[in-house]
């Protein structure tokens, strides 16, 4: 099932960058002198957790599995169905491979704990190196500018000099409401940041500042609350400027600031860049540079979607502020603890070697993630995971709320610190293109070299040359997407990108300070889950198929194994949907068809596939208990996780499948977020987490396992009232597949509840329709399969 490609890692490597090793960056230097004091507390360390119990566990239904397994073998003969048989048999050995992937994520688990408060003590804020901030849109409609100006504002907000940061803000959309949205947020900015920094405000994105219960002015200065009811006053008039101009359309006047939105559409224009906001004097306390980018789209290019926009801003930042760090951030994802640069940095001074610190990923939470997680969509299932690569080779990318080396990003590895020679001017122009701003740049940030392009800290001197390298024809001809920046190929241009960092030596880390450093949004509808679930999906499954497959980078880079597998079982989420559903109707067909898949309940190999359940499910409730989780978050999870991996999956392995056979392309679907309105009053609380439908296909495939396994179970009572006491109903359908059958039902509970509601809470007739006919094709396929197995 699997292809492996057959274009080799090396040839990734045609054109060598080589670094001096005689220049390095006061960054460097510090670095290297700072950690070298072995009296002193670290900045960070990593914490090893003790994980006896859990292993135990795990290689006890481990062993399970693989008796089943043998068992299945041995008695393979012996059935009067071999098809049920055979089948689960199949199914078993992916789900006996998924656990051992799962097994060695989890094997060893560590977490690493960050000191800023030391950081400050020891090192001086002029030797922090500087940093650009990316923040991404691409839709003002589907991602809200308020949500979008909050995470500027939070972000120019931390606690981090001023004059070492440059926040780029990629409008993919090219709308005149982003950046008027933007105009209007630097203006608000100088009344917010002051504020935030001089009271210490500890959360800095205002939409949830205000939202939440208002400090008590009692205990609190006067010139603080009147300064607070000014900040809140200034904040809804934002809100109502930007609220009431995405109401209207723009007239782009040709002699105002919007005037370069005239005449374009989102996907055939020029390349916009405005500087925004721009800290000329250098000034710590004044606020970062701003520029608002809207690269070139023309309808005969591919704009590579998301991995696209973030190499024009590695590039456009090159030529700009050309920062050694680059800070990736989605739109909808605010800087929520202000301290997020300091721990960052304490990652950073704190290792000794540069190679255990390619990358800095923050984890993903979210602000309004619905209580008990009912769209199993949070993640907070994988800490135990996310702990488990971590003392491998690292965590993966997340696409977000991460920290980078922009070296790392241009291609260099961690022995290239240890080569010699002068950077080729030849092989600059083959890999990074004509620019000869972009050129100078990279040799500046791969060589580590401490001198300063001239009048570099003034953006608006090089809007000529950031609009050269922001064209949609200035890839051609060279490595990005290929060797240097994003990587391209998939739809997850994150995990693809961190995984080509991985396979060339690096290493990443895994920070978890509290509170939470970045918070976002969470899909708050069911079509809005399955939509991110199928793309996550998708893109997972393409990077299986690409020239860094996992498997290839540990035999031709330097990937190690463990991690290789890590890899594996993170990209085959889309081919777990075919041994799912396989599994899901297997107790149907042998309840319609008189056949069994179990072992008989008299037997003592029932106690293999009892245990293993009964182990599985006291073990996951065990585990989310430890991290504080309800039951009923653990049911979800556990549904959800059936749900998704039999719809949205599928679907993302049907569209690879296209992809992979030239029938089609796949599409980059971006995530709707949801708006909360400035008093926060909007939210139906009696509704939230419930289940609505729209006529997605991709529900589908749930409606038919759930009618497939009712039609089962019904035919089974009937037949069982129809036997009286004339014969053992247990030897006419076995306990197990009944049990089975029950249990795929409950998983499908809500889309049973979908079935008899109204509104969108209802699912639409057309799907049901669809979906009867389909369970009723499947139905007699098993009644005239019984005569053929």
């Amino acid at each position: 099932m699997w292809i492996f490609l057959l274009n080799l890692e090396k040839a990734l490597y045609k054109y060598p960058i080589k670094t001096p090793k005689s220049t390095q960056t006061l960054f460097q230097k510090t670095m290297a002198t700072k950690t070298q004091d072995l009296a002193s507390p670290p900045l960070q360390e990593k914490i090893v957790i003790k994980n006896t119990i859990p292993r135990v566990i795990e290689l006890v239904i481990l062993s399970l599995l693989v008796s089943l397994l043998v068992y299945r073998v041995i008695t393979f003969k012996d059935q009067d169905h071999y098809f049920p048989w055979l089948l689960a048999l199949l199914c078993e050995s992916w789900f006996t491979f998924n656990w051992i992937l799962i097994v060695n994520a989890k094997w060893t688990q560590c977490m690493t704990k960050t000191y800023p408060e030391r950081l400050l003590d020891r090192i001086n804020e002029s030797e922090f190196p500087a940093v650009d901030i990316f923040v991404t849109t691409a839709d003002p409609i589907l991602e809200p500018c308020i949500i979008t100006m909050n995470t500027v504002l939070s972000l120019l907000a931390v606690d981090y000099p001023a004059n070492k940061l440059a926040l780029y803000l990629s409008d993919d959309g090219c709308s005149p409401l982003t950046f008027y949205s933007l105009v209007e947020t630097m203006k608000f900015a100088k009344l917010w940041v002051p504020f935030c920094k001089k009271y210490n405000v500890q959360v800095r994105a205002p939409f949830q500042y205000f939202m939440t219960k208002p400090p008590s002015m009692e205990d609190e200065s006067l010139e603080f609350q009147q300064e607070w009811k000014k900040m809140k006053n200034e904040y809804g008039n934002l809100y109502k400027k930007i609220e009431i101009a995405g109401q209207r359309t723009f007239s782009c006047d040709r002699d105002s600031d919007l005037g370069v939105f005239a005449d374009v559409h989102r996907s055939n224009h020029p390349t916009i860049i405005k500087v925004v906001s721009e800290n000329k004097e250098g000034t710590p306390n004044d606020l970062p540079h701003v520029i608002y980018i809207s690269r070139e789209k023309k309808p005969n290019h591919h704009h590579h979607y998301k991995a696209g926009a973030m190499n024009v801003l590695a590039r456009v930042s090159g030529v700009m502020t050309n920062a050694p760090l680059m800070l990736n951030v989605d739109c909808d994802m605010y800087a929520n603890n202000p301290q997020v640069f300091l721990h960052a940095m304490c990652m950073l001074f704190g290792f000794k070697n540069e190679e255990d610190c390619s990358f800095i990923q923050f984890p993903q939470a979210f602000y309004d993630g619905l209580k008990d997680d009912p769209f199993g969509i949070q993640m907070l299932q994988f800490c135990y995971i996310g702990n488990g690569v971590s003392s491998i080779q690292g965590f993966f990318y997340s696409g977000t709320n991460c920290f980078h080396r922009r070296k790392v990003i241009y291609g260099s590895s961690p022995n290239d610190a240890n080569k010699t020679g002068n950077t080729d001017k030849e092989n600059l122009h083959k890999i990074f293109g004509k620019s000869i701003e972009m050129r100078e740049s990279a040799a500046q940030a791969l060589s580590g070299s401490s001198a300063k392009i001239e009048n570099q800290a003034i953006p608006s001197r090089f809007i000529e040359a950031a609009i050269k390298v922001a064209g949609c024809s200035y890839e051609y001809g060279t490595s990005w997407g290929k060797l240097i920046g994003w990587m391209y190929g998939s739809t997850t241009e994150d995990l693809l990108t961190g995984l080509s960092i991985h396979g060339r030596g690096w290493k990443s880390v895994f920070c978890a300070p509290e509170p939470p450093p970045f918070l976002g949004c969470a899909p708050t509808t069911y079509p809005g889950a399955l939509t991110q679930q199928k793309r996550w999906a998708t893109g997972l499954l393409e990077v299986f198929f690409t020239n860094k497959n996992p498997l290839l980078l540990t035999l031709n880079g330097k990937l190690w194994f463990r991690q290789a597998l890590v890899y594996m079982w993170i990209c085959l989420w889309g081919i777990r949907s075919v041994p799912e559903i396989c599994y899901a109707v297997l107790p149907a067909y042998c309840i319609i068809t008189n056949s069994r898949f179990l072992p008989k309940i008299s037997e003592s190999a029932f106690l293999i596939p009892m245990g293993i359940f009964v182990i599985y499910t006291l073990y996951g409730i065990w585990e989310l208990k430890r991290l504080g989780m309800s039951l009923r978050m653990w049911w979800n999870i556990q549904r959800m996780g059936r749900v998704n991996a039999m719809t949205a999956w599928l679907f993302a392995c049907l569209s690879v499948v296209l992809k992979l056979l030239g029938l089609s392309q796949i599409v980059f679907e971006v995530t709707k977020k949801d708006q909360s309105s400035f008093d926060g009053d909007d939210n139906d609380d009696a509704n939230d987490g419930r289940f609505t439908y729209d006529r997605s296909p991709m529900i589908v495939p749930g409606v038919v396992i759930l009618l497939i396994n009712l039609t089962a179970l019904v035919s089974g009572v009937s037949r069982l009232l129809n036997i009286g006491s004339r014969e053992n109903w247990t030897e006419m359908f076995g306990l197990g597949e009944v049990f089975c059958s029950v249990f795929v039902s409950l998983c499908f509970w809500e889309l049973l509840k979908g079935l008899f509601g109204n509104g969108k809470y209802g699912i639409p007739s057309s799907t049901i329709w669809k979906s009867g006919g389909l369970a009723l094709l499947f139905v007699q396929l098993c009644r005239r399969s019984s005569q053929w197995f």
